[in-house]
């Protein structure tokens, strides 16, 4: 059964090959040629094309591999002066290699599955379809292009050895993914705090098994940056922009996007003159706020910051093991989701790291289940900016519709009383009204050409407004699981006595 809903997902994705495709195929195919063409001591200063190389190390190595295949394909996708090459053979060498490594993603949740001790035919269902079927990775992957089946593959891989108590294993799995891709370090936090809680901390040899995992997690970073060790400052020059700006261009619908409206309000009611590029155009550019302060990203590190901590306390204190595995796949999703919501610069696709691991709880649980399948709608409506092209209207809102009405059915399967509150699906039936207004009310009333943006604004706002609703009430319900806290209210004293005793 899951082999084969593997195939009914690849057949779709092969179907999607010829569809649109946005920079970031132009992107990864630069990134191919850079690695093949020239020395590593070269590629992160290499600035022919716009799209540089700003990922660590490891997908530069993953991009070089790639390019000793590609090279069978079309050679002339592989010479850094070809920007835009697109060619049907480097079309096709690139679409079959996201296709090809959602091998790992397929892998990393049979793990999970194995970890979790999925066994019926209806969970090994439900979670086939919910994963390997999942609209969100379409979008962004097989449409948009990008690489996150394969990234989360490994994300799963190292949550399902982490759940069999594999640690070190884990760890540099963990530390591997980082590597990849260094946004998910949003989840360190609560790998962080797991690890120290349920192995180092438990039995004996804490000092030795704490030393083990920052060997396994640190060797990862000194694998990885080996061949860069002289240029340091121009990696990390490149893989943290922060003259990007607040926000992306395609509004990532979280607080940031309700702060910007805000400000947008005022200055359109008080008429103040504009001081900057606007940020609804679709381009990417600083923007200046006009009536509300100034944002750095020190203020949203240090928010987002401070917001974790109260997550990470309780995973580490107030958790027992019968209710491990639960309380750190929550601690995982509300970090992720933290850094949605407060991080700088965040893209819309960044709403898959909460997605996904929030996914494999809405397998065990009712509870997390609703809050899964509302975010899950949330968030794939929230892509649908990047699908932008007319061609692909039908496209994404069939799938759209198939998948997250699957996705309820079979979640209902594993939870029959799963039902969501009144105000809930009232709220979700507004959702109709996006699409209304921007295919029928602008193009009637010509709109479309005087308010171009307001179609990217709406979805923004009304994203984020639900996605903030599910970040406060999943996090007060996190912290409020009075069983969990009152059954290990000695946790703390325990804690602190073997901190004492080392």
């Amino acid at each position: 059964m899951f082999w084969s809903i593997f195939i009914f997902a690849t057949a779709i994705k092969l179907l999607l090959m010829k569809s649109y495709r946005s920079t970031d195929f132009e992107v990864h195919r630069n990134w191919m040629a850079i690695t093949h063409s020239l020395p590593p001591s070269k590629w992160y200063f290499e600035d022919t094309s716009e799209w540089t190389l700003d990922y660590p190390p490891f997908f530069a190595f993953f991009e070089w591999f790639l390019s000793h295949l590609a090279k069978f394909f079309d050679p002339k996708m592989l010479a850094v002066k070809n920007l835009n090459y697109d060619s049907d053979a480097t079309v096709l060498f690139q679409r079959l290699s996201v296709i090809t490594t959602d091998v790992t993603f397929a892998l990393g949740l049979k793990k999970c599955l194995s970890s979790l001790k999925v066994k019926t035919s209806t969970g090994i269902l439900a979670a086939s379809f919910i994963f390997l079927c999942n609209v969100g990775l379409i979008f962004v992957d097989h449409i948009h292009f990008q690489y996150n089946g394969f990234l989360f593959g490994i994300l799963l891989l190292s949550i399902g050895y982490l759940l069999e108590e594999k640690y070190v294993t884990s760890c540099v799995l963990f530390g591997s993914l980082l590597n990849f891709k260094h946004i998910f370090i949003y989840m360190a936090p609560a790998f962080g705090a797991f690890y120290l809680k349920f192995h180092c901390y438990q039995g004996k040899q804490t000092i030795l098994k704490f030393l083990t995992l920052l060997a396994s997690g640190l060797g990862c970073f000194v694998v990885s940056f080996a061949l860069f060790y002289q240029h340091l400052p121009q990696v990390f020059s490149r893989l943290f922009p922060f003259k990007r700006g607040l926000t992306h261009a395609y509004w990532a619908p979280n607080f940031w996007a309700l702060y910007n409206f805000a400000d947008k309000v005022a200055e359109v009611v008080l008429k103040i003159p504009k001081q900057g590029g606007s940020n609804t155009g679709g381009l990417v550019k600083e923007y200046v706020h006009v009536f509300l302060p100034k944002i750095s990203p020190m203020v949203t590190f240090v928010l987002t910051a401070a917001v974790m901590v109260p997550c990470v306390i309780r995973l580490l204190f107030f958790t027992e093991k019968r209710d491990s595995g639960r309380a750190f796949l929550q601690a995982v999703a509300i970090c992720s989701c933290t850094s949605f919501m407060f991080g700088w610069h965040v893209h819309e696709k960044a709403i898959l790291m909460v997605t996904i691991p929030l996914s494999l709880l809405g397998m065990l649980n009712q509870q997390d289940a609703e809050y899964s399948f509302l975010l899950s709608f949330i968030g794939h409506f929230s892509l649908f900016p990047l699908l932008f092209p007319p061609e692909l209207i039908a496209v994404k809102y069939f799938l759209f519709l198939a998948y997250t009405s699957g996705h309820y059915v079979l979640l209902k399967s594993l939870h029959p009383k799963l039902s969501l509150p009144w105000y809930q699906i009232l709220y979700l039936c507004g959702f109709i009204m996006l699409p209304t207004y921007e295919y029928v009310v602008s193009p009637v009333l010509h709109l479309n050409t005087k308010l171009p943006f307001l179609p990217l604004l709406l979805t923004s706002i009304y994203c984020s407004i639900g996605i903030l609703y599910i970040f406060l009430s999943y996090y007060i319900m996190y912290m409020s699981d009075i069983g969990t806290w009152s059954s290990s209210s000695s946790s703390i004293a325990k804690s602190k006595k073997k901190l004492k005793s080392k």
